[in-house]
């Protein structure tokens, strides 16, 4: 078996056609695997119909792992994967009906890299194609990779990678942060770190946006667990990160000189967000964990300043669109 491709199914709105666009590749040697997380709607009205397929397993979870732990999901995913290579798909995502065929050239120009990587479609609630990620050079090692993401916050999602099965599996799976914010990053940061990461320039996944969802209160001491969990990983991975080309050893230098900033920005970006709903209280509850995190008040400032700037950026758009 090529490929394996798993959807750990919990919403059933978008499912047929994530089911669909995965049983249309052109590339026909790959196992479809779907786990039902103990979802309340009807998956098994959508899955049914399919399971006369050879190529289609499908299995349901005796307790819903819950958003928090959603990681653990996608790891019990990963543990009935027996093809080569192994993709992650969002239960209302797509894939191109290329995407398999273009991964198997990939394979074979990059042999020696345990993850690659494509483009991706951005496409609405009604599969309508609103945009597309940002082009990346044919291969770039896990410092480039580390660096271009955290500098320049390329888009990116978990459904656009494709692991080798056996590394991801040595590495204990998808690294579970809480909400697993963070995860595919550091996920595809330490399978890269075996040979680079070649890329695809052609988009061959559609990621689905939905109206953004503003940050609740309830999630704070989660989200801000997560922040936390990913910087230790990456200084952590800086600490001990050993380059040998001489371009990665000054990209290293400048990741490391980076980190603080970035850290700066994940916190302050991530309370700025709380701010939008009852923005003194949410602040007020930050400050009360400003040691526990290490926030300093330069973190407040900026996340206040973030939080104005944004703000006045929704009355603008407001204000033009009721002209």
């Amino acid at each position: 078996m090529k490929f394996s491709i798993a959807i750990p199914a919990f919403k059933a709105k978008y499912l047929k056609e994530c089911i669909d666009s995965i049983l249309a590749q052109t590339y026909k040697d790959f196992e479809l695997i779907i786990v039902d997380d103990a979802s309340p709607e009807d998956i098994d009205s959508v899955v049914k119909p399919y399971l006369s397929q050879a190529k289609i397993q499908y299995y349901k979870n005796e307790k819903n792992f819950g958003s928090v732990n959603v990681v653990a999901n996608w790891n019990k995913c990963l543990s009935f994967a027996s093809g080569e290579y192994f993709l992650l798909m969002g239960d209302d995502d797509k894939l191109c009906s290329n995407c398999l065929e273009e991964y198997v050239k990939l394979i074979d120009a990059f042999p020696q890299c345990k993850v690659y990587h494509t483009r991706s479609w951005q496409i609405n609630p009604q599969s309508e194609i609103i945009g597309i990620t940002g082009p990346r050079p044919v291969w770039e090692s896990v410092y480039d990779n580390i660096y271009e993401r955290i500098k320049l916050h390329r888009a990116q999602y978990i459904s656009d990678y494709l692991y080798e099965t056996q590394n991801l599996k040595s590495n204990g799976g998808f690294y579970k942060l809480p909400m697993a914010w963070g995860s595919d990053d550091i996920s595809a940061y330490r399978a890269a770190a075996v040979a680079g990461v070649a890329h695809s320039e052609k988009p061959l996944f559609c990621y689905r946006v939905h109206p953004t969802s503003l940050t609740s209160s309830g999630n704070i001491k989660i989200k801000m667990d997560a922040i936390q969990g990913e910087m230790e990983w990456l200084n952590n991975f800086m600490m001990k990160a050993t380059p040998i080309e001489e371009t990665d050893k000054i990209v290293a230098k400048k990741i490391k000189a980076f980190l603080p900033k970035y850290e700066l920005n994940k916190y302050a970006e991530h309370i700025s967000q709380a701010m939008n709903v009852q923005p003194i209280a949410n602040l007020c509850k930050y400050w009360r964990m400003h040691k526990t995190y290490h926030l300093s008040a330069s973190c407040f400032l900026f996340a206040v300043n973030k939080w104005v700037i944004n703000k006045q950026k929704r009355n603008e758009k407001m204000y033009i669109h009721n002209r």
